[in-house]
C-alpha cells in the first residue's frame, strides 16, 4: 500500500499515513489534535530503473527547464 502525505489545517502537524489508493482522500484525523480538518499533499516520488534514480513530483513543472519529467536538471 502507498504511503501519503497529509497536513493538518488547524494544528500544521505533517504526518504520513499507509492507506489503500481509494482512500488517499477519506477523511482521516490528525495525529496531534484529532482535527478532520486533514489535507493531503502532493507528494514526492522516486523511481529506481537501469538508468538510475529518476525523482519528481506526481504534478508537472511547467519552468521549461526540467528533462524527461524531472527537476532533478533543474532544481525544482
Amino acid at each position: 500500500m502507498p504511503i501519503y502525505e497529509y497536513v493538518c489545517k488547524s494544528c500544521k502537524k505533517e504526518f504520513e499515513a499507509i492507506r489503500p489508493m481509494s482512500q488517499k482522500d477519506a477523511p482521516i484525523a490528525c495525529e496531534k489534535c484529532g482535527s478532520k480538518k486533514v489535507k493531503r499533499k502532493q507528494s514526492v516520488f522516486s523511481a529506481h530503473n537501469e538508468s538510475g534514480s529518476v525523482t519528481g513530483t506526481s504534478g508537472s513543472c511547467d519552468c521549461g527547464s526540467c528533462s524527461g519529467g524531472s527537476c532533478t536538471s533543474c532544481g525544482h
